[in-house]
This record gives structure tokens, C-alpha cells and sequence, in this order.
């Protein structure tokens, strides 16, 4: 599987991280595709989650916005400027067909996706850097569920670029 740091688009996003990993999908679809249907997926069972975060951040404290809905994002859709958002996610840079990174940042950790795209493949990579105690303690709780949501997200992404249906 390849390191973030292969990429030098992520080198300097990865040097400090507490947490970086990647997923790698096979597809045949743009980048702007690929995203839009990775954005866009948003099963019920992924909801529920985000509801069960919420009351699992109150008990360490922190507040939980509402989630933005992404669903029914277009390839069109996506920003590569850097300020613009995607979802709750900021565009910090981008590159047309190659590679996006976008991130987030709460109060006891800021969070990076980035999308590396290859001819035939897509490496979905999640950055994550603690500010607080809260962060590694968070983090942890929802690693496992963090694995499932970016993998469906990343099969997605192919399967809607692909004018497939996804679940």
C-alpha cells in the first residue's frame, strides 16, 4: 500500500500527523466523478453514526453542528479553489485530475482528506492531527467506524462516477 509521503502533494500535510491512512479503489472515472460520488454517499447507517457522535462528543465537552448534506453533489460541483467548501470540508488545494485535498478543523483535532488520482486508481488518505486531549480520545472511539465510512465513501465515489447505483 503506498505512504502518503510517496505523494509530494502530501508530504508537508503528513509530516506531523498522529494518524494518516489510505485507502485505494480501482475505477475508471474523473476525479471530479470520483469525488462527487465519494461526497455524496450518505447511507442510513452512516447517519445514525453521526447521531451517536453527537452525544458522544457532548460527553467530552464539545458541541456537534448540524451535518451539511452532500447528497446529489455533481462532478460540476466541486470546487478546486482553495477557500471554497466542499460539504463541511475547505478545499486547501487542488490540482485538476490529480489530486484534492480538502480538511476541517473542531476543536480537538483538525482532519484532511485527500484523493491522490492514477490512471485506473484513487488513494483516498485521512489525516488527522490532535489539539487537545480530546482528540486522541475521540479518535479512537470512532477509529473503527472511521475504516467503514471512508471505504464506502471511496467505492462510492467509484460506483457513482461510473453511473452505477451505490447503497
Amino acid at each position: 500500500m503506498p505512504h502518503a509521503v510517496e505523494w509530494p502533494e502530501l508530504r508537508a500535510l503528513t509530516q506531523d500527523a498522529d494518524h494518516v491512512d489510505v485507502k485505494t479503489v480501482e475505477g475508471d472515472v474523473t476525479l471530479r466523478e470520483f469525488l462527487a460520488g465519494l461526497i455524496s454517499y450518505e447511507p442510513g447507517w452512516m447517519r445514525f453514526l453521526y447521531r451517536v457522535r453527537a452525544g458522544f462528543v457532548r460527553l467530552l465537552g464539545m458541541r456537534q453542528g448540524e451535518l451539511p448534506s452532500a447528497a446529489g453533489t455533481r462532478p460540476q460541483d466541486v470546487p478546486f479553489t482553495p477557500g471554497e467548501k466542499l460539504a463541511f470540508f475547505t478545499v486547501t488545494e487542488a490540482e485538476e485530475g490529480r489530486y484534492f485535498v480538502a480538511g476541517t478543523t473542531e476543536s480537538h483535532l483538525s482532519a484532511w482528506i485527500a484523493v491522490v488520482a492514477e490512471p485506473g486508481r484513487f488513494h483516498v488518505v485521512t489525516v488527522v492531527k490532535y489539539h487537545r486531549w480530546t482528540g486522541p480520545v475521540y479518535f479512537n472511539v470512532i477509529r473503527p467506524f472511521h475504516h467503514l465510512v471512508v471505504a464506502g465513501m471511496a467505492r462510492a465515489g467509484v460506483a457513482a462516477g461510473a453511473g452505477t447505483a451505490h447503497p
